[in-house]
């Protein structure tokens, strides 16, 4: 009787150690696609959000008005939220000055060490489930290829006791044996693209909110300037540009 081949027989025919390897792939195959199902959606819905609030915030008459909107309506996206500690930054260092520690160096120094914290946590917030699908698209195909390698050391094995090296009976066995090896790359192929687009749209967004950033920090330095008389807001776009070098090289 012709022996049957295929990926039930090969199921039927694996030990423990293919088992083990199924069911590693399987869970970075469900957990990658969860994640990039996921992390889709809600970069849609971040975008349309931040979209909206930009066109809204560009075209009200101060920041005042943005402040009592956050104040009744809380922030749905990145920038609304870098918005909001842009105005309560400024806000908290007129009213504690150098008496309070995290305001020391005036506001210029505060606004900048909030607005790059913000920024900061953003870029971490982002990058939430990034780790694990970089992980299935490097892990996977040598994963894989453990199991082809373990399937074809059995069959082998088999073969030799069986006394029966022919072609015929060689190839079957072989050739399932390499289903591992694609079961792997069909992980690693659909992660390693999906992680190359979030890094590029990661690195697009937080560049818009560094630029944004600078835009705050522009409004509310010219605030102050109209108000109290202080810096000239020339001056304070320049150091504030000198310190946040940093962010800029994140999104490179």
């Amino acid at each position: 009787m012709e022996q049957g081949l295929g990926f039930s027989h090969f199921l039927d025919q694996i030990d423990s150690v293919g088992i083990s390897v199924l069911v590693l792939l399987l869970s970075l195959s469900v957990a990658s696609w969860y994640l990039i199902i996921t992390k889709s959606i809600a970069n849609l819905i971040a975008t349309r959000r931040a979209e909206a609030f930009l066109r809204h915030f560009w075209n009200v008459d101060s920041l005042q008005v943005v402040s009592n909107e956050l104040k009744s309506v809380p922030p749905n996206n990145a920038f609304a939220e870098l918005a909001k500690l842009a105005i309560d930054a400024a806000a908290d260092a007129k009213i504690h000055s150098s008496h309070k520690l995290a305001a020391a160096g005036g506001t210029s120094e505060f606004l900048t060490r909030t607005l790059r914290n913000g920024i900061d946590q953003e870029a971490n917030r982002i990058e939430n489930g990034l780790t694990l699908i970089a992980s299935a698209g490097s892990a996977a195909p040598y994963i894989g290829l453990f199991g082809t390698v373990w399937g074809i050391y059995h069959a082998l094995i088999q073969i030799g006791l069986s006394g029966q090296g022919t072609l015929d009976k060689v190839a079957g066995p072989v050739g399932e044996a390499l289903i591992m090896t694609a079961l792997g790359l069909a992980v690693a192929i659909p992660a390693v693209l999906a992680y190359n687009a979030f890094v590029r749209r990661n690195r697009i967004w937080l560049a818009r909110l560094e630029a944004f950033a600078h835009d705050l920090f522009t409004l509310v330095t010219v605030g102050d300037e109209n108000h109290q008389g202080s810096t000239p807001a020339l001056e304070a776009m320049q150091s504030y540009s000198a310190d946040t070098g940093n962010i800029a090289e994140k999104v490179q």
